[in-house]
């Protein structure tokens, strides 16, 4: 397994990850007392890691993932329920791909839904990405949550639209089940041209829960460089 001791690449992007955490504690946290929404992934996992001992004592945080969830309790974060959702002044989160009209795709850590709830009641919006992340057309598949029920008739569905679904599984061949107890169909269509329709049509599907298309604009974007810098994408709201 490549690790940043052995990956100059790495060690360069977690130098650059650094750097965005303290521009993010510097420019969007400070010494406010606020609540902080988490979401998954790698980028993320390292920006909690770098918050400060203020941050820590000051800050409230709501976590979308097991997986985050740990690494705050690790750091010894105050960590609220769902019900300070409506009150979150701002969401800290990654992405898996970036296209040119800054629509993201995200889900790839399986917590799409949950993500998709915080990003949309937050005052503000971040997102953390390294270079590969921001693309010109989007090349990978769509995480799509599904209830179980309805596995079957999504995929005869999505197929009928051109897309190929598979079932995410884990490990040792089960379904991977997202913390709400669904299961992902990750699915890749021909082409991404037309994100806005292709949100419509999937979600006219009865028994999709959600997609991985996130269409609002996120408040500020930093990209983490291949030289341990970073690149800072501010309010981008042409559409």
């Amino acid at each position: 397994m490549s690790t940043p001791a052995n990956n100059p690449q790495l060690r360069f992007l977690d130098d650059g990850f650094e750097k965005i955490a303290r521009d993010i504690l510097s420019n969007h946290i400070g010494t406010d007392s606020l609540l902080i929404g988490l979401g998954s992934g790698r980028s993320v996992s390292k920006i909690v890691n770098s918050f400060s001992d203020s941050v820590v004592r000051n800050c409230e945080f709501i976590c979308t993932s097991l997986q985050i969830k740990i690494d705050a309790e690790r750091k010894g974060l105050k960590i609220l329920d769902e019900t300070k959702i409506p009150f979150l002044d701002v969401v800290i989160d990654g992405a898996d791909q970036i296209d040119r009209d800054f629509f993201m795709i995200k889900g790839g850590g399986g917590a799409l839904l949950r993500e998709k709830i915080l990003y949309y009641s937050s005052k503000k919006t971040v997102i953390v990405g390294d270079f590969s992340k921001f693309v010109t057309v989007f090349s990978r598949s769509l995480p799509i949550e599904v209830i179980p029920f309805g596995r079957t008739a999504v995929i005869h569905f999505l197929v009928e639209m051109g897309g190929k679904p598979f079932l995410r599984t884990m490990e040792k061949g089960y379904p991977y089940l997202t913390e709400n107890g669904n299961i992902i169909l990750d699915t890749m269509f021909a082409n991404f041209n037309d994100v806005l329709d292709l949100e419509k049509k999937i979600r006219k599907i009865p028994g999709v829960l959600e997609t991985g298309f996130f269409i609002k604009p996120a408040s500020i974007y930093y990209k983490a460089l291949e030289d341990g810098n970073f690149q800072l994408i501010d309010k981008i709201h042409q559409r």
